[in-house]
């Protein structure tokens, strides 16, 4: 199964297990893989006997490496089922904003790949464990779309101006960075999720949702935790400052001008700018409005603008052309509708911040 779905018993109430079960696709979410979660996590909000949930990913690679881009690739393109992106990013939406508020304590247990669509579920779980292998990124500078599912949410709540520069060059940070910046709470080595879930199993779960709380938050500060002495350096502490420099500005033409003519020669440093350079200039643009919309925001208004501008990106040709460059003719030669974000009409940006939904039909109506 796609997903894999489990109810274990404990001394006394349930655990909710769910795995991601693609190892190989990275786990990367499809449409029916969303649906089944969702369809887990509202039957479990209503049962008594389930008092946590844990999500995580099998295989050795990854968590979750996003949404599955590749398979809405020939939808994109006027296949058969022209409606299936719209689809995805709507369920995709609900089963977000579903963790975000969801009413029981959920736990994300993460390692390998993080990216995009896993970030968004891992960033909307309360408690968010990683192995010492993490790599986590929003990369969709590469691909025509923008950082989606929260990442208006998430982003904005880094420090500094960490969440502009990352939405903007897809930077990859390893375990010391998340903790760093707050994207994980607790870094275990991979035996200890195992041994983390029998201690769950040997708890008594009441159901009482903030006793339940009270005492997971107690366990998990009881784990041991990697001594992250030993973790590999990270690249944050090298570069903040620098970060915070270059992206300061209020003009998006002239903080893109900054970054790409840095002259910064680490390594790391360079593969983020590139993609910066590389990547599509509407993206770059999305990235820039995004997070200055989202700080008045509440978190139902921002995955509803969110879902609006991923609705958008479904009509217009940069995902499809940024899909086609990285996965199917692999060229990494992408042709975007512009050249510079300086070229992009602001008419065509403010079009993906137009509200396309219905208050009576609205994926995000779970009050």
């Amino acid at each position: 199964m796609p997903v894999e779905v489990q109810e274990l018993p404990c001394r006394e109430g349930h655990i909710g297990l769910l795995t991601l079960n693609t190892p190989e696709t990275l786990n990367a979410l499809t449409e029916s893989m969303v649906d089944d979660m969702q369809q887990a996590l509202d039957a479990w909000a209503a049962d008594s006997r389930i008092c946590l949930v844990v999500l995580r990913g099998n295989g050795d690679r990854g968590f979750c490496a996003g949404g599955n881009i590749r398979a809405l690739y020939d939808a994109l393109k006027g296949g058969e089922d022209a409606e299936a992106p719209g689809r995805f990013f709507t369920s995709e939406y609900r089963l977000d904003y579903t963790l975000h508020r969801y009413p029981k304590p959920v736990i994300g247990l993460a390692h390998g790949i993080v990216m995009g669509g896993g970030m968004g579920l891992l960033s909307a779980c309360r408690y968010r464990l990683s192995t010492p292998d993490i790599t986590m990124a929003m990369p969709e500078i590469s691909i025509g779309l923008f950082p989606d599912v929260g990442a208006s949410w998430f982003l904005n709540r880094l420090p500094g101006r960490l969440g502009l520069f990352l939405g903007l060059t897809g930077a990859r940070l390893n375990a010391t960075d998340a903790i760093r910046s707050g994207l994980v709470d607790l870094i275990l080595d991979p035996e200890h999720f195992q041994a983390l879930l029998e201690r769950l199993q040997e708890e008594y779960w009441t159901g009482n949702i903030a006793a339940d709380d009270n005492r997971l938050f107690r366990l998990l500060s009881q784990q041991q935790a990697r001594d992250y002495r030993t973790l590999p350096a990270g690249h944050l502490e090298q570069h903040e400052q620098t970060i915070a420099k270059l992206t300061a500005g209020e003009s998006l033409p002239a903080v893109v001008e900054k970054l790409v003519n840095s002259g910064n020669d680490d390594p790391w440093w360079q593969s983020a700018i590139g993609n910066l350079a590389n990547g599509c200039p509407v993206t770059a643009c999305l990235v820039w409005h995004q997070l200055r919309h989202a700080q008045q925001l509440s978190l139902k208004d921002i995955f509803r603008m969110e879902l609006a501008m991923a609705m958008e990106c479904t009509r217009r040709p940069d995902l499809a052309e940024g899909i086609r460059a990285l996965m199917v003719d692999k060229d990494k030669a992408p042709v975007w509708s512009y050249n510079a974000v300086a070229d992009v009409p602001e008419s065509v940006v403010e079009q993906h911040f137009e509200p396309v939904w219905d208050d009576s039909n609205d994926p995000m109506a779970l009050d």
